[in-house]
């Protein structure tokens, strides 16, 4: 099972590898064909890694980095049930992209950054190490903030890509240092807040979640797998797969469920006031990974698990949906001759209009994170950067006039 284990972490490599090779030798490949290796390659690595699951768990070590950071992929039930799902999402969107992107001018280049999302995802499901996961979760990102940016010809996907890659960068050095404390025997807890922080970036929790509402500007195939499914869900699974480094730390538990709890419910409120429905379902699935690390936070990691996967397989699902559902819900309101009725008015009516009319701007202005995030946190960064460089040109010019 040892050759079966690599195989499934390393096809969609492969395929990757492949296409790249393909667009930089300028070889004309059909539509087809394009879609055939990456549909192929997503589906032989569920296949692969669903015979190593029957299998049992299995490990196989590939080498040595250098001293001390072994490269190994180890897979059991929680591993391998996840590397399934995503292997047979990736096969479907591929499978999907086909007539959605038909004649598409970047019809390649999306299904390129599909297969490495997809081998980025395997691999960091597969690492036997937090070093390895390091390199699968960056390449994951890297593929998510492409995949924003798409449509690069306008001003919009570009800056929301960036927004999301700038949030990884900046929730990524959580889990590098994670693997820098891991390697020197550091406390728990250390380890824990560490991960946390890494895990919310990338799950897009409290108070850095402002990034995936955005990313819905990226394709439908891609925000299906992306931002609805996979990538969101690499968060939870994190926690899940490094519970042993910092389930010693009393505080961790509490922390992920208070972290995920507030997530839950300021993605609730936000969500009820979005006029758009890609917009509400990632809000959506905001709520429910809130929920999954609430769940793991109580301790409760088979439902987690169990949660996570049918939320991802559910969401993606919903979102591949999405355009055709607004066309089915204008042909009902044309043939009703009015707007299709509201649901929900009942909890609303409970609530005192006075306080109606806060939660209203209070959702429609998303909890005023945006504001805080980027005019006062990073706002207030680039001011103290611009002053520091101010005050450096003075610095250097009363210099030059000493001598």
């Amino acid at each position: 099972m040892q050759g079966a284990l690599t195989g499934a972490a390393g096809v969609p490599f492969g395929a990757f590898l492949a296409l790249a090779a393909a667009s930089w030798l300028g070889l004309p490949l059909g539509e087809r064909t394009v879609s055939a290796v990456v549909v192929l390659s997503a589906a032989g690595s569920a296949g692969l890694l669903a015979a190593v699951a029957c299998a049992g768990p299995a490990e196989v070590v590939l080498g040595t980095w250098f001293d001390g950071f072994p490269l190994v992929l180890a897979a059991d039930g929680r591993s391998a049930s996840v590397g399934v799902l995503a292997a047979l999402l990736g096969a479907l969107i591929g499978a999907f992209s086909r007539r959605y992107l038909h004649r598409d001018p970047g019809y390649r280049r999306f299904h390129l950054l599909l297969a490495l999302f997809v081998a980025g995802v395997q691999l960091v499901v597969l690492a036997g190490t937090l070093d390895l996961v390091v390199v699968g979760w960056e390449l994951t990102g890297l593929a998510s903030a492409l995949l924003i940016a798409f449509f690069h010809r306008r001003r919009g996907p570009v800056a929301h890509g960036l927004r999301a890659f700038v949030t990884y960068r900046v929730c990524d050095v959580g889990l590098v240092g994670a693997a820098v404390v891991a390697h020197h025997d550091g406390p728990p807890l250390a380890v824990g807040l560490l991960l946390l922080w890494g895990s919310m970036g990338k799950a897009a929790q409290f108070p850095v979640g402002g990034w995936l509402p955005r990313a819905m500007e990226g394709p439908t195939p891609s925000s299906a797998i992306c931002y609805g499914a996979i990538s969101v869900s690499l968060g939870p699974y994190l926690l899940l797969r490094t519970e042993s480094l910092w389930s010693q730390a009393p505080a961790m538990p509490v922390l992920i469920a208070v972290v995920g709890g507030l997530t839950a419910l300021h993605a609730t409120l936000a969500g009820r006031a979005q006029t758009d429905i890609k917009t509400s379902l990632a809000f959506a699935s905001i709520t429910q990974i809130g929920l999954v690390l609430v769940e793991i936070g109580l301790g409760w990691h088979v439902l987690a698990l169990v949660h996570l996967l049918g939320h991802a397989a559910l969401r993606s699902a919903q979102i591949l949906r999405s355009p055709s559902l607004l066309h089915d819900h204008h042909h009902l309101e044309q043939a009703l001759g009015t707007a299709a009725p509201r649901t929900g008015t009942l909890r609303e009516r409970l609530v005192p209009r006075p306080v109606r009319l806060w939660l209203y701007r209070f959702a429609l202005e998303r909890g005023y994170l945006d504001a805080l995030v980027v005019d006062r946190v990073a706002g207030g960064f680039v001011r103290l950067v611009r002053r520091l460089s101010t005050a450096d040109e003075h610095w250097v010019r009363r210099l030059a006039a000493a001598r």
